[in-house]
């Protein structure tokens, strides 16, 4: 019998783009993970795909609620939501449930809102962040 490589015993590590994405996510700057996210999105293939559709939507989501595009954030919102549901309750470890009632708490306002130009502003408070299961327990 061989031994086992010490390569086969290591997780497959978050690709840096997911990564990368995350590290802006989590420092409010959501163009730019929208941006590097869309990149992995284009080259992904499978059940991933929806997955970084979900996550680029709820960046681009937050970007247009602070910058006061509350109606194009509401719709972002929802669009985001669907995609990411698929992906309960963890995808390349991220606890998909949370941080969709993150999400859901952050845009409580909008998503409530019954006025066609809403005049709502982004609690700072309430953005979610995302913060990683490490490669080989998340699924």
């Amino acid at each position: 019998m061989l031994p086992m490589s010490h390569n086969d015993l290591t997780p497959p590590a978050y690709d840096h783009r997911y990564l990368q994405g995350i590290e802006y996510f989590n420092t409010c700057d959501f163009f730019e993970a929208h941006e590097v996210w869309e990149e992995l999105w284009q080259e992904c293939q499978g059940a991933s795909r929806t997955f970084y559709q979900g996550l680029i939507q709820a960046a681009v989501c937050l970007h247009h609620f602070g910058n006061g595009n509350v109606r194009g954030a509401r719709k972002l919102y929802e669009s985001s939501s669907r995609y990411l549901r698929e992906h309960e309750p963890r995808h390349e470890g991220l606890d998909v449930t949370k941080f969709l009632q993150e999400m859901t708490e952050c845009c409580r306002d909008i998503v409530e809102s019954q006025e066609e130009f809403p005049q709502i502003e982004i609690v700072v408070e309430k953005i979610p962040e995302i913060h990683l299961l490490p490669p080989d327990t998340g699924a």
